[in-house]
């Protein structure tokens, strides 16, 4: 019942918009159909994080590095929960760093007491290689079990083996003496669904029964994935992409790689792939991957207890997912790299590497598709490609980077109105007609009504002689004894024209079904759609250009290399190539998409291809706008996620965005020692805050340090529970020596151990940019804003994100070049030209000498626009 209401509250609650909501108290985060509501999230007003104090815009520690990791060290007792994280909250980067290297220093300095120790210290030690190895252990297994689960079911939409019932229909015929060469697929063992219920093979009432049936197994499908996933793990819907981005960012989602969300996902993926949706299966194995790492990782200390250190875990695991999804090690280690990880170091490459290799060792062992390859649609290409077709092959890139802008645009704003709409409200009834719609329309075009992956296979393969598909319907002149790789361009047949218009309604049918399908509430990915139809694109150009080299070889641009019976254009190829710049355009990957397409193919020789139409598809595409498609849903859930690859160019400084701003309540904060047990437990329950800055007395504003509202709560619990003479009105000390007291007082608090001594410090004059650099590159939480030492406010992640949405609604005007040139940035003056207001009793403005050269900037910077 309690999912049943989770899932119904995240589909009946519009979330959209929530990084740009007038109220942040009252924000509301949409994940995977789950409405997360961030009324008590970090990402709201105040957070917590350990970080150094800078002077201007130069960094500097304030403290020790070090004075964070000893957060616990001066209690006799470490505070259970202190340290830890609530649900929908942002990890503590610096602070989580710290505390494995205090881990690390204790184990080394122990390893030599005994011989206990240091088997202690060599498992630590190996515990990162054993969970990689697990990982990929498991990911390649449920992937091989995916795949063979998911061939079944699409082929009992047509019939069943009647000698095993466990067969699909390649197996079921592959031991049949009945089967000839042209007619594999046909054999006495299996049977179409008309035969078995109407005993006809052939006839207007076979085809009748066999579409009736092929609707109806598609319907049961879609209906038991939506349902499985409505009522045990709503986390399970979706591709798992965004939020795995999200996640490695730094943010908490209980329950998002938890083993429901598993079990549920690997069985409800078998069923939408098998449904016939328009949906893949590649994308939702990197969400399975990564569940995987999860639940190992709870297997050693050293990444349970750590948010950090287990982020890497998940960093292998998507690199092995990939692994299994493409049959791509290497595609995979740099899919991690590129596109999901937000913190890669050097270890963590080397073992994504290795869980990359295992995961596709297990699934190679596995064997699921007889063909001895990890992907179905594996190819190989013996014709050389020449320099005329680089501009076919950049055609299919401008495609590509238009699908992808087309679609993220047209996808966006279907989701948006489903949020938005009663629509929203009925996930289940959206699945039925989306899949009544694709098995109504997909069942009478061949090429449709294949698994996707099939397509993507027949597209890929070039033409040989014992082809007995229609795309390779050519009439054959030549002599039949010539071997495949000899077999010259020939001209196109009746059965290639009419495959060819069978793929033009086929590529508008995917175009269309693709947008609506992607985001419902099944598991489903989107590099099998988008390659399907820039494969579907990319074999009918190759074609064209085949037919056109054959008609017109006399041509300057054919003569000198395409002689008459020579084999000079492979349309697989083009497939192949379109299927990447689609793929491309749709997520604006780059390297890690060349080389998993070069490890599907198998060949060096196709790469400067591949390269040309994916780098002109990312540039087509971010023509129209700079955000792949899993940033576009990022945003639109609302997660608290900053793009790295997005560049801060405006002129806004920290006194611009920091809390509070001029007509908000004054800043929250604690003194050092002049604060009870009753008072701060006001300021707890009053506010919402997730962090309070202690400063030394409300007459200095001198900063100490920041506290953090759970490990307050958890603390002052924990002292009551086991301290004698904890009271309300006990004094609680954060200083390091306590203040003398009356005698009559009762037991002060000492606090100090849950301080941390160095937080993230800028100065009001800090321009943006530097903020911005500093929050992406060190995963901060929180940032405070001081003047002269005197806190002034606040800067989280959240004031950035609505502040770069507030950028991109009113664009302000670049800075002209002078202007970056000056030692030091108008730091006076906001963007109107206007002296900022006090602060705190901190006067902003700057002496006059610096006034009068500010507004002569300003008023340059005026001309500037005009």
């Amino acid at each position: 019942m309690e999912s049943e209401q989770l899932f119904h509250r995240g589909y009946c609650r519009n979330s959209y918009n929530s990084i740009t909501s007038a109220s942040s108290d009252e924000e509301l985060l949409d994940g995977a159909g789950v409405i997360m509501d961030f009324h008590t999230s970090e990402d709201d007003n105040l957070l917590d994080g350990d970080t150094a104090v800078g002077t201007h815009y130069t960094m500097t520690n304030g403290g020790s590095i070090n004075s964070s990791t000893h957060l616990l060290d001066l209690l006799d007792e470490p505070i259970p929960g202190v340290g830890t994280y609530d649900d929908f909250h942002t990890i503590d980067w610096v602070r989580e760093k710290c505390k494995d290297r205090e881990r690390h220093r204790r184990i080394n300095s122990k390893k030599k007491e005994s011989a206990w120790e240091m088997t202690k210290s060599l498992y630590d030690a190996w515990s990162g290689w054993l969970v990689v190895t697990l990982t990929g252990l498991a990911s390649g297994a449920l992937a091989g079990l995916i795949d063979i689960a998911a061939d079944w079911m699409t082929d009992l939409k047509e019939g069943i083996c009647l000698s095993a019932l466990w067969y699909n229909h390649e197996q079921c015929c592959w031991g049949s003496n009945e089967a000839t060469f042209e007619e594999r697929d046909k054999c006495p063992q299996w049977k179409t669904w008309a035969e078995l219920i109407i005993g006809q093979a052939e006839g207007p009432g076979s085809y009748i029964m066999n579409y009736i049936m092929y609707i109806f197994w598609a319907l049961s499908f879609a209906f038991l994935a939506v349902s499985l996933v409505k009522v045990f793990a709503p986390y399970a819907c979706g591709s798992g992409i965004p939020e795995i981005k999200t996640i490695l960012s730094g943010f908490i989602i209980r329950g998002y790689l938890g083993k429901w969300t598993l079990m549920i996902k690997t069985i409800t993926l078998v069923l939408a792939v098998a449904s016939g949706l328009s949906l893949g299966k590649e994308g939702p194995l990197v969400h399975v991957a990564c569940c995987c790492g999860n639940i190992f990782s709870y297997l050693f200390p050293k990444y349970s207890t750590n948010e950090a250190k287990k982020r890497e875990v998940l960093s292998a695991a998507s690199a092995a997912g990939v692994s299994v999804a493409f049959g791509a090690p290497i595609g995979g280690v740099l899919f991690s790299l590129e596109e999901v990880s937000y913190y890669f170091p050097l270890k963590t490459l080397w073992r994504s590497f290795f869980a990359a290799l295992v995961a596709a060792f297990v699934l190679r062992s596995i064997n699921p598709f007889g063909n001895s390859r990890l992907v179905l649609f594996y190819v190989e290409y013996h014709t050389p490609w020449y320099l005329f077709e680089l501009f076919p092959f950049i055609l299919l890139g401008v495609f590509g980077g238009l699908w992808g802008a087309f679609f993220i645009r047209a996808n966006i704003a279907w989701c948006r109105r489903r949020k938005s709409t009663k629509f929203g409200k009925y996930p289940v009834l959206e699945v039925i007609i989306v899949a009544a719609i694709t098995a109504v329309v997909a069942f009478p075009n061949p090429y449709t009504r294949l698994n996707t992956s099939e397509l993507i296979k027949e597209l890929f393969t070039d033409c040989g002689p014992l082809e007995s598909s229609s795309l390779c319907d050519y009439r054959n002149d030549m002599n039949a004894s010539k071997i495949v790789d000899d077999i010259p361009d020939r001209p196109a047949g009746v059965g290639v024209y009419s495959a060819i218009w069978q793929l033009c309604l086929a590529l508008i049918f995917k175009i269309i079904m693709t947008v609506f399908t992607f985001g419902i509430k099944v598991p489903s990915g989107l590099f099998i759609p988008s390659m399907a139809i820039g494969a579907i694109a990319g074999r009918i150009v190759g074609i064209a250009v085949e037919q056109l080299a054959y008609y017109h070889h006399d041509w300057f641009i054919f003569k000198e290399w395409c002689e008459v019976g020579a084999d000079c254009i492979t349309p697989g190829l083009y497939a192949m190539v379109g299927a990447a710049a689609c793929l491309g355009g749709v997520t604006r990957m780059t390297v890690s998409l060349v080389v998993i397409v070069f490890e599907l193919t198998g060949g060096l020789e196709y790469i400067v291809p591949l390269m040309a139409a994916v780098m002109t598809s990312k540039w087509v595409g971010d023509a129209f706008g700079r955000e792949g498609i899993y940033e576009a849903h990022i945003r639109l859930n609302g997660y608290p996620f900053l793009d790295a690859k997005e560049e801060f160019t405006h002129t806004t400084l920290a006194a611009d965005v920091m809390r509070p701003r001029r007509n908000d309540p004054p800043l929250a904060v604690l003194t050092q020692d002049n604060m009870t047990v009753d008072d701060i437990e006001n300021m707890i329950n009053e506010t919402s805050y997730n962090g309070f800055p202690v400063i030394m007395s409300k007459e200095s504003q001198r900063l100490v340090g920041f506290a953090l509202r759970r490990d307050l709560t958890i603390a002052i619990e924990s002292a009551r529970k086991k301290q004698e003479g904890i009271v309300g009105s006990s004094r609680v000390c954060f200083a390091q020596h306590t203040p003398s007291l009356p005698a009559e007082s009762p037991r002060p608090l000492k606090l100090r151990s849950i301080l941390d001594m160095s937080p993230f410090t800028v100065t009001d004059h800090t321009p943006m940019e530097i903020v911005v650099d500093i929050f992406r590159k060190l995963g901060l939480r929180q940032c405070l804003v001081t003047h002269n030492g005197i806190v002034l406010g606040i800067i989280t992640k959240k004031n950035i994100l609505e502040h770069l949405e507030q950028l991109k609604q009113h664009v302000e005007p670049l800075a002209p070049p002078w202007h970056h040139n000056k030692k030091r940035y108008p730091p006076s003056y906001g963007p109107d030209g206007k002296p900022r207001p006090r602060f705190n009793n901190v006067q902003l403005n700057p002496v006059d000498e610096e006034r009068e050269e500010a507004e002569e900037e300003v008023r340059l910077l005026n001309s500037t626009i005009l």
